[in-house]
């Protein structure tokens, strides 16, 4: 497994992604990172890019977040898939992970957690190697 993470925004709000980018810029050991506004977007360049963790919103405007998660962990168990989203009820939150989601993200409460995590996955995986 390479060293750098390689990491897939899912969302289809450009400022959440800008600022997602930004945030990620201060976070080591971080490879590409590739950003897709949809369900069939975030299809393609999954298959191309393989990223070792998703950041993916709920709400995509073709389809749901939750069928991509579904399908993700289906096929690629050891991907680490961190939901964030504005619908963070207990029914979204049991759903996601009972599907698979490593983390579950509210947008308006816990954003700014998400380089924090990406940085304990990091470590986490070079504890694996």
């Amino acid at each position: 497994m390479p060293k750098n993470k390689g990491i897939l925004i899912v969302d289809d709000s450009i400022l959440i992604v800008e600022r997602l980018l930004e945030m990620l810029g201060h976070v080591e050991n971080i490879g590409t990172i590739k950003h897709a506004g949809t369900y069939e977007q975030a299809n393609v360049l999954f298959e191309q890019f393989q990223p070792h963790i998703v950041l993916l919103d709920i709400n995509l405007p073709d389809r749901s977040g939750i069928d991509l998660l579904n399908k993700i962990k289906t096929n690629y168990q050891e991907i680490v898939v961190i939901m964030f989203t504005n619908h963070a009820g207990s029914y979204y939150r049991n759903m996601c992970m009972k599907l698979g989601a490593s983390y579950f993200i509210d947008k308006s409460t816990d954003f700014d957690l998400i380089p924090g995590i990406i940085s304990t996955i990091n470590k986490e995986s070079k504890n694996l190697v």
